[in-house]
């Protein structure tokens, strides 16, 4: 009679055991799923920030460059001229970020990083680990304690 009490015992134990697994695997992709979208939510928004950015700019360049152009030719001097040279650079810089290529780039150059420089992305004391955690979370916690008092 035990023995039989015992091994049904077991039996729930182990398709307990698969659950649990199971529910764990399940909680896990839906947590890398939701923080995948809201990483490209992130980048969806900057890139949307650069392209608003793009249109203010835009309009302040036409009008910079109109002026200038305009002031060079009633003074007759091209040095008027030479503001627009940098802002040309902005502006190609955001036109990249806006519509261009450059997230790819920047894309391929950490992929690059991440491979063949991994020794840069190490934090300063290494991962933080529980205990580390915990040991700051104590003196934070005694350090108040103490102000208390």
């Amino acid at each position: 009679m035990g023995f039989l009490l015992s091994k049904s015992m077991d039996a729930n134990f182990k398709k307990q055991q698969e659950f649990m697994l199971h529910n764990a695997r399940l909680q896990m992709e839906r947590q890398l799923l939701m923080q995948n979208q809201m990483r490209e939510r992130q980048m969806a928004m900057q890139v949307a920030w650069s392209r608003e950015f793009l249109k203010y700019f835009g309009s302040f360049y036409t009008i910079t460059t109109v002026g200038l152009t305009l002031g060079a030719l009633k003074r007759r001097n091209p040095s008027f001229l030479a503001p627009i040279i940098p802002l040309s650079f902005i502006l190609a810089y955001q036109m990249d970020s806006a519509y261009g290529t450059l997230i790819y780039r920047m894309r391929g150059e950490a992929e690059s990083v991440m491979a063949s420089e991994h020794d840069r992305l190490d934090l300063p004391h290494g991962t933080p680990t529980f205990d580390s955690i915990e040991k700051a979370r104590r003196a934070r916690s005694s350090l108040a304690s103490l102000l208390e008092n």
